[in-house]
Parts: C-alpha cells; structure tokens; sequence
C-alpha cells in the first residue's frame, strides 16, 4: 500500500506545474543572485541556485526555517527538537550530529563557518533573515572548502521602517520580534531585537534564544562605504536524546530513558548552553569604473556548554579572520551587450578552541576527564573569470588554493596539515532565447574533517581522518515562458565523493566519525511554478492563485564501504530519502486575505549504514492564513499557521548509525499558532548596494 501511494504521489505531482526559489513569478526573469562577490540574473546563472525571499518566509508563521529550506530541492534541513537544527545540500548528512557541517555558511558577508568547520546554524532568529541564497554543489572557486555547497544568509533589511510581531501557540511556543531600519544623512541603520521560547513536543525539550543584531551602512564619499554588522545570541535547549523503535511506538514524548548502564537525558539534565558574540566590518572601494575592492574583517566569541549523558563538556571558542577581493569589469563592445568580469581575491580565518570534558553529576560539572587546546587554520586564495558574451553565453572558470591545519597545544602536542588542494570550476550557460537558458558545470568538492570530528564526544583524537573530496558533473535547464506565468528549473547531477566521512556511535551513544570508502551520488531536481491568476486591477474576489513544486529523486549509494568486517558497498547513503515532493499553493483575495498550503512527502530513510532499518515515509500538511489591516500609518496583519494537520507521527532528525537502536527523535503532532504582525515602512532606501 505504501508503494501505491508513493507512485502516484509522484506522478501527480509530476503532472502539477511544477519550488517558487525567488520573488513572485511575475519577476522571476528580473530576479538576481546578489552575494558579495556573485551578481547575476538567476535565469542565466551557471549554478544551481536557489533564492528563498523574505515574501516566502511570510507566507507561513517563522518558527523556523525548515519548511521553507525543505521546499527548495536538493536541500534537507531537519529539527531533532526545538533549537537542535541540522543542514545538509544533497546528502552532506553523514557528517552532522547536529548544526551544518560540509556545507559553507556565510552570514551578511562574513563567514558564519568557523576554521574548524562548525557552523552554528541556530544562534541566528529566524525573524531576523531577510533573503537566503542557495548554492548547491560544491563551489570553492569563491567559497573555499566545502563539498556539499554554499548558504548565504542575509539579515539586513533594505526599507527604512519597523516592524513588531507577536505570535503564541501549541507546545508553550512565544515569540516576539522588533526591527526598525532608518535613514540618516549618509548612514543607514538596522537593529534587530527576538526573543522566542518553547516548551517543545518532548519531556525535556525546552528552547529558547535572546537574539539582538546591530547593522550600519555608512557611505561617507561617493566611491567609498563602510559597514559594521554585529549581534549577540543567547539559545539554550534541552536535549531529549533518541529513542528505539519501540520505545518511541509506546510514548514519542518521552525523553531518553535509562539504561542499566547509561543514566536517561532528564536526570544528566542534557542540554545545550550557546552564547555569541559576532563583529565585522567591511569596507568598499570604487577605485575606477572598471575596479572595485571590498575588505571585511571578523571575529567572533562562543561560549558553549553541553551537559550530555554520558559528560559534561564546555568549550570556549575565538575566531577571527578576514576576507578580501578585487572585481574587474569591463564591457567589451559599444552596445554592452559583451562583458568580461574578473574576481581575485583570498580569505583566511583561525579558530582557538578551549575544550574541557568533566564528568556530569546530574548537570553539574563534575572531575575533568579530559581537556583540548586546538588552533584550527584555514586560508584559500580564489579567482575567476566570467565572459558574457552577447547576452546569449555565459562562461566561468574559477581556481582557488585551500589550506587547512590544526594545531593541539595541550599535551598532546598533535599537529596536522594537509596538503593544498586546488578546487577548480568550469561552467557555461547558453540562453538562445531571451526565457530560456540551459547550462553545464563541472567542479572539485573538497572539505576536510572538522575539529568536533577530529576530537568527537567520545574524548578520543583521529588525526587518521582524511579530507573528503570529489568530482561533480551537472546538466541544468531553466525556463520562463507562458505570458511570464511558468518558471522551470531543472537540475541533473552526478557527484562521486571519495573518503567520505561517516558519523558511528559507540556503546555509550558517544559519536566518532570514519572515513568510507567514497559515494556514488546521482540526482535530479525539478522546481517550477504556475501562476493561474496574477494580481491584476480589475476587482475580483480571487486577485492570485499559483502553483509551486519541487521534486528531489536520489541515488546515493557506497562504494568500496568496508568498515571492520562489514562492506557495505552497494548500500543507500545513511539519512538520505530517495524522493522528497514538496507542493505548495498559494491563494490571494482582492482584500489582501492570504491562503498558503503546503504538502511535504518524504520517502523513506535509512537510518544505519548496514540498511537494516529505515524510519517510516511521512506526508506534512501546513496551512497558514493571514489577513491584513490597513491603518493610517502602518499595516496590520493577523495570521494563523496550522503545521502538521495529518497527525503525522515521525521523526525529523533521526541519530544515524545510533548504538542500541535509539534513532528517533519524534517530532511534533497536530500544532497551531496564532500571530499579529505590525508594519510601518516609510520608502526603499536610495542606498546603492553592494
């Protein structure tokens, strides 16, 4: 019966027009991809690229940005409980226990990604992002090390204004949000203050996060401007451990029981204490019409703490780093219709880790047991060179040089650095009509192992792990045609990782991470949407209906796997679903009301490297209503979200290769929420953007 219904899930959905990835359709062709160092109309981009706006994240109530990073294909993001996040771009999963790993995140131009490799994905509200940008497969001709791709987040607003919101609902769930963005003579300044809470659906799943940011945009000469970003976040939650099967079958709200062994999660009071303190400032320089140089300088303090089952570790953490690069255009007819643009540039960054692990005394730091003094160290230099030729063809070719090191200052004394590795890229894109371009890219993944997988919770040192790389070929067709109502996006791709690394858990449920033999990863990613009805000036009581889909096919399999006396060649890649299709419509009244329904099919998912066990298929259902309220100096608007409207029961975060079958963390049933939100924005600042 399952099957049945997978097979016409898919074909349904297959015949719907087919992840709406940036603004409305009505200005899909005028959208752009707008990183620091990538400027380019998404429809002629030679990347797999994905735009969500801050229009998507208000069609439904922002607890959190899953469902939004879920529609877009080739991307699971996942939630073991409030707070405890997990990102991962076409099957990076094995490596992340929890948080990002082989995935390089940048936040507002700086490196959100630390040297070691950590990314804390949680510090930032969700309230606070504006625009995500998506760049899927590996790109280290501009990013530097990363073998799964690239997440650009930017959490400064653009129009001057405020905004205040409050939202309540199931599972003790409260959040409150402030912005105000202000104009002032050359300066233009955002600050941003959330807070939000929840009880979660767990025993002991409590979360909360003291979010407050800082930006200024300050152009103090015609050719010259300076900005400074800063914020500081304060998240804590509790850790409710996995569960096994039937464990989770007689009551999926409990938290990790004890073993005979091993004390549970509520008694070791298990839990994660994060606080942040994040500075940049970034500089840019016209030097003619033709040459521009932007240099940014970062640094950041974490203060973590983690009460675990089985210790209690705390690390103290310093990065800092910087970033800087040239851009040379030049038009190279009269008409401007050819242009060649050319980046170089480098960045480098240190991360010093202060790692103590104690005994935990019912969450109380008991003896040390172990302690680890780590300098990591990561510098890349990149360039690349894009020629447009007509505005027909597109190429690039990119280079950069990756170095990474780490050094122990403890006692013992360990130091490692692998040797340079070169990440080029290679990429056309052909448009021979005005809406439609087609493109092929081949490019070099690498990442190597983080400093949390080098010294894992187990306290033990692999300095024998080796860096993943590969190789990865893609096709890709984009398309907007149909009275500019139906955008498609297509991507084929075929990646082959050698080494890659495995997340294992030992008896104790401590993890430590191996490499594989490698992967066979081959997909494809088809995004589109209709628009039925776009907004118009006659009156009629529906003013917009639009259709959006996405679909992900996977077929990740090992490949000369062999870990003890197992070869697991052959087998589906631990965490990955086969398919995922996300089905989204969107209704909209003259008056304003907003209709937004949303449908996520996940296939089945294999939870251990052996095959043995899979967590069940699941369909979510999401509805959110909103209507506004037009006052004199600001808007209103009053939503209602309902997630989860099947009763699902599954877990969207399983623990992989987990000990003693604890791989589930239950995810909440039937939910509701209910908000207001209160708008007043003046005008688009004239500021130029960089």
């Amino acid at each position: 019966m399952r099957k049945i219904n997978y097979v016409a899930t898919f074909f349904i959905s297959a015949l719907l027009p087919v992840v709406v990835l940036a603004q409305d359709t009505l200005m899909i062709n005028e959208v752009r991809i707008n990183t620091s160092v990538v400027k380019q109309y998404l429809l002629r981009s030679t990347t797999a690229a994905a735009i969500i706006d801050s229009v998507q994240l208000q069609r439904q109530a922002v607890v959190s940005l899953v469902p939004a990073m879920n529609a877009v294909p080739g991307i699971r993001m996942e939630e073991r409980s409030p707070g405890s996040y997990r990102l991962s771009i076409r099957g990076s999963l094995l490596r992340s226990p929890f948080g990002v790993r082989n995935v390089k995140v940048y936040l507002n131009e700086y490196p959100l990604t630390d040297a070691g490799g950590n990314t804390y994905l949680n510090v930032v509200a969700m309230n606070a992002v504006q625009r995500i940008e998506v760049f899927k497969g590996p790109d280290g001709s501009l990013f530097g090390a990363n073998s799964g791709g690239v997440v650009c987040i930017n959490t400064i607003g653009k129009k001057e204004g405020a905004v205040a919101e409050l939202v309540g609902g199931s599972y003790g769930f409260l959040k409150q949000h402030f912005a105000v963005a202000k104009k002032t003579g050359k300066h233009f300044l955002n600050f941003g203050e959330s807070f939000q809470q929840a009880d979660g659906y767990r025993d002991h799943s409590k979360f909360h996060r003291l979010y407050l940011q800082l930006a200024d945009d300050w152009a103090y000469s015609k050719n010259k401007r300076l900005k400074i970003f800063a914020f500081y976040s304060d998240v804590f939650y509790q850790t409710a451990g996995g569960l096994t099967l039937s464990q989770l079958e007689a009551d999926p709200t409990q938290a990790r029981p004890a073993t005979s062994a091993v004390p549970g999660a509520v008694v070791q009071k298990a839990a994660v204490y994060n606080k942040m303190l994040f500075g940049g400032i970034t500089h840019n320089l016209v030097i003619n019409k033709y040459i521009e140089n932007t240099t940014a300088l970062f640094i950041s303090f974490v203060n973590f703490k983690n009460p675990f089952i089985t210790n209690y570790e705390t690390r103290t953490e310093k990065t800092y780093g910087a970033r800087s690069f040239f851009s040379f255009s030049r038009s190279l007819t009269a008409t401007g219709n050819s242009n060649l643009t050319y980046v170089l540039g480098a960045e480098w960054q240190e991360t010093r880790s202060m790692i103590g692990n104690y005994e935990n005394n019912g969450g109380l730091r008991g003896i040390l047991t172990a302690s680890g003094n780590i300098i990591s160290s990561q510098h890349f230099a990149f360039n690349r060179i894009q020629l447009d030729l007509n505005k027909k063809l597109l190429v690039e070719a990119g280079l950069s040089i990756n170095y990474y090191g780490y050094r122990f200052r403890d006692s013992t004394r360990l130091q490692s650095d692998f040797k340079p590795e070169w990440m080029p890229r290679l990429a056309v894109s052909y448009s021979p009509l005005k809406k439609i371009s087609f493109r092929v890219s081949g490019s070099r993944g690498y990442s190597s192992p983080t400093t949390a997988e080098i010294r894992p919770s187990d306290n033990n040192i692999y300095p024998e792990l080796r860096a993943e790389t590969g190789i990865n070929m893609e096709l890709g067709l984009r398309y907007f045609a149909i009275g500019n109502k139906l955008w498609i996006d297509l991507s084929v791709y075929h990646y082959q990782l050698k080494n890659a690394i495995v997340r294992q858990e030992n008896v104790a449920g401590q993890e430590f991470f191996v490499n594989a033999g490698g992967t066979n990863q081959k997909g494809l990613e088809l995004q589109s949407s209709y628009l039925f009805l776009q907004p118009s000036q006659r009156k009629r009581f529906i003013d917009k209906l639009q259709l959006s889909n996405s679909i992900t096919l996977n077929n990740f399999i090992f490949r000369n796997y062999r870990l003890v006396n197992m070869d697991y060649s052959g087998n589906k890649l631990t965490g990955v679903p086969v398919c995922t299709i996300v089905n989204s419509l969107t209704v909209e009244t003259a008056m304003g009301t907003r209709l937004f329904i949303r449908h996520n099919y996940t296939s089945s998912v294999p939870l251990n490297d052996a095959n043995s066990i899979y967590a069940h298929p699941y369909n979510l259902l999401q509805i959110s209503l909103s209507h506004p309220v037009l006052l004199k100096k600001c808007s209103l608007e009053i939503y209602g979200d309902m997630d989860n409207l099947l009763n699902q029961k599954y877990s969207l975060g399983n623990d992989l290769n987990a000990a003693g079958g604890r791989f589930y963390n239950a995810a909440g049933k039937r939910s509701f929420l209910i908000g207001v939100r209160i708008v007043t924005v003046r005008k688009i600042s004239t500021l130029k953007t960089n």
